[in-house]
């Protein structure tokens, strides 16, 4: 009996070195290749919500607008924050400039680094344009022509 534990313990010789540092290559390409993908996603949500924020602020400028007979003169920051309340979370990078016939919007990304900012504008002849503008090579939500 002890004859037969003995020879079948000699045969279940378990892993090798090598074979235990192959496995353990390959788990480290693979989180070299995952981990920078995961990183950045939080950047791009902070773009995403900048986008958001910019769209929303520019909704209550022309709720504002409306209610001055379609001036955007009297549209300020602290105007557009009364009408939509949500627009206090993104205060401190929120910019409004107004006059009576155009406005622009910009919000800062609330990114780690590489900030990126994102305008919305409506010009005099009623047309809008979003462009945007980064800091640093992670152009995060920015395309390359500066739009979004």
């Amino acid at each position: 009996m002890h004859a037969h534990l003995r020879t079948r313990a000699q045969e279940e010789r378990g892993f090798t070195l090598i074979e235990l540092l192959v496995v353990i290559l390959i788990i480290g390409i693979l989180a070299a290749i995952a981990i920078p993908s995961f990183i950045n996603q939080k950047g791009k949500g902070h773009d995403a919500a900048a986008k958001e924020a910019s769209v929303t602020a520019a909704k209550a400028v022309e709720t504002c607008a409306t209610d001055n007979n379609g001036s955007y003169a009297s549209c300020s920051k602290a105007s557009i924050e009364a009408i939509e309340p949500t627009l206090n979370d993104v205060d401190a990078r929120l910019t409004v400039t107004s006059t009576a016939t155009d406005y622009s919007i910009v919000v800062t990304s609330a990114r780690d680094a590489g900030a990126v900012e994102f305008t919305y504008s409506r010009h005099a002849d009623g047309t809008t344009s979003r462009d945007c503008s980064f800091g640093t090579a992670d152009r995060g939500g920015c395309s390359a022509a500066g739009k979004w």
